[in-house]
């Protein structure tokens, strides 16, 4: 039987299940080693091409597990929401932030196409190029490290069955 108290019942937000593996994607696109070793620059733009370079990785990883598929869902959810957030928290106005985001979507969307190019590749290597440093040859000792970096977080994303993945709160295998 259906009751008032049950329209005003609230519901936990199921997308709050993957927050510690989104936080963790976030640690990890953050940590300060992409930046100083690597070269990646360290503004906004860098900033969301490296979260959107290990997101990618993780949900590739998530999608080899067809039983999961839900928890790449709302990990995505998490991202557009928190960039969302963070549009907004400098400024962004709301006809800016629709769009905005639409553009984000698309640019994770490719960048999950473009990033599942095997370790060492120039495919990779090429995509990262483009990404990470819009397209400037970046110094050779820098992407060397971003390559290898990127290529012991996927070994060790590759290593983590994907139900630990889908709650783990912290991503192994990236330099810190």
């Amino acid at each position: 039987m259906f009751s008032l108290r049950n329209l005003f019942r609230s519901q936990p937000d199921p997308r709050e299940a993957r927050r510690p593996l989104w936080n963790a994607v976030v640690a990890t696109a953050r940590a300060p080693h992409w930046y100083a070793s690597g070269g990646v620059p360290d503004t906004l733009d860098g900033r969301f091409d490296m979260v959107s370079l290990v997101l990618a990785l993780v949900l590739h990883r998530i999608d080899e597990d067809p039983a999961q598929a839900r928890a790449g869902v709302e990990l995505t959810e998490l991202f557009v929401t928190d960039m969302d957030g963070q549009m907004r928290q400098i400024g962004f106005g709301d006809m800016v932030v629709g769009k905005q985001i639409g553009r984000m979507v698309g640019a994770l969307g490719g960048r999950l196409g473009v990033y599942r190019a095997a370790d060492g590749s120039e495919e990779l290597r090429a995509a990262l190029v483009r990404n990470l440093w819009r397209g400037n040859e970046p110094d050779a000792a820098g992407l060397a490290h971003v390559m290898a970096e990127v290529a012991k977080l996927r070994a060790a994303l590759a290593a983590t069955p994907v139900p630990e993945l889908i709650v783990a709160d912290r991503l192994d295998g990236a330099a810190t």
